[in-house]
């Protein structure tokens, strides 16, 4: 294919990042433009990465890195309230015998990898960055950024996450819905013994889980009912969060004791997006929270936006031809594996929402996750 083709990526999460890596592996001309000055560098708490995921990550070049950085288990617990085991299930190894089933880690720690590993390639980054206005035709789109200067490509690779500007500015009007649920999460030490996922179902909230992040540490939360967040001043987060894991043993009580700085706690409705018919307009294209997004009752996420990087990527570098079919067999190959995946993740947040207790839970998760196996 012609190497000097140009493009253009709207975003510097997982999916923007990983797209701009793979690309300029191929040799192509990057350019990627972030709204904020940080690039997200400090945001968030912590993640869990499945093994498709980490698939991704290894395609990347920074499988290492993220092994070294973060806290790699194989099983899930499943408890009561008062912290009693009831189960414990090994997971499934979505990418492959040879990687860990799971992998949690500090959120923060991902995106500086991440980060480095855009640099390192080469790719020209323009931070606290959006694209203002997109004018397309047949064989490219001209931009004109915010910071005054104008530019034109081939592609316009749209990475701007779940209220993206670019998705309607091309005329996409889906928006994300509230499922209804929300979450309370935070960084803290982890306590001697803790060694997996446990999620404990019921008590005052529907879900109560935490993840090793590393050898010290790990992110824990806490799923209830939405509220008007107007309600909620962000100066009781602390009290709000620590309200709710009180009433949790096992090692709650560790956790809860470190849950005093309102600024470390982060609170987040459950979203649920899902593009249907094509993930594109002429030359600009979706990928991850753009296209989709789901609630975090399946961990998959990040997973998802790296595996559309990943694919298109592959497509992209492929292909001689950019044109409608090539972007349309994209939406095609993703939306065989994204829509299953967001449905399972919104009908298990909605059976513990209605209090559901003979659902299938153990089954469509393992249903889900096998399919996850298969590659992208």
């Amino acid at each position: 294919m012609t190497q000097s083709r140009t493009v253009l990526v709207v975003g510097g999460g997982a999916a923007g990042n990983a797209v701009t890596i793979l690309l300029r592996r191929a040799g192509l001309t990057v350019d990627l433009v972030e709204a904020k000055d940080d690039w997200n560098a400090t945001a968030g708490s912590g993640i869990t990465l499945q093994g498709n995921a980490l698939r991704v990550l290894r395609e990347l070049g920074v499988w290492e890195q993220v092994e070294a950085s973060g806290f790699g288990f194989g099983s899930v617990g499943i408890t009561t309230p008062d912290g009693t085991v009831l189960h414990v299930q090994d997971d499934l190894r979505t990418g492959g015998d040879d990687l860990p089933a799971t992998v949690g880690m500090q959120r923060p720690r991902l995106q500086q990898i991440l980060i480095e590993a855009v640099r390192a390639s080469g790719a020209s980054v323009r931070l606290g960055t959006t694209a203002e206005i997109l004018d397309q035709d047949a064989d490219g789109v001209h931009v004109r950024l915010s910071d005054g200067s104008e530019h034109r490509y081939d592609l316009v690779v749209a990475a701007d996450g779940l209220g993206s500007a670019t998705r309607a500015a091309i005329g996409i009007t889906d928006k994300p819905e509230p499922t209804g649920m929300a979450i309370w999460r935070i960084a803290a030490p982890r306590p001697a013994g803790l060694t997996r996922t446990d999620l404990a179902y019921g008590g005052p909230a529907h879900i109560a889980g935490y993840c090793p992040t590393g050898e010290t540490t790990l992110y824990a939360y806490v799923v209830e009912a939405n509220r008007d967040r107007a309600g909620i001043p962000p100066a009781s987060y602390a009290d709000e969060m620590r309200g709710l894991t009180r009433h949790y043993g096992g090692f709650w009580p560790d956790i809860t004791e470190h849950i005093t700085d309102p600024a470390k706690v982060n609170y987040t409705w459950f979203d649920r997006l899902l593009v249907e018919g094509s993930w594109h307009r002429g030359r600009v294209v979706l990928v991850g929270d753009a296209a989709h997004c789901c609630p975090p009752t399946l961990a998959q996420g990040a997973a998802l936006s790296l595996e559309d990087a990943w694919v298109l990527a592959q497509m992209l570098t492929g292909s001689d031809v950019w044109d409608d079919a090539l972007f349309q067999a994209y939406y095609e190959r993703r939306i065989a594996r994204v829509r299953p995946v967001v449905a399972a993740s919104v009908q298990i947040g909605q059976w513990q929402l209605d209090g559901v207790r003979d659902a299938d839970l153990p089954g469509l998760m393992g249903r889900t996750m096998t399919m996850l196996r298969e590659l992208p």
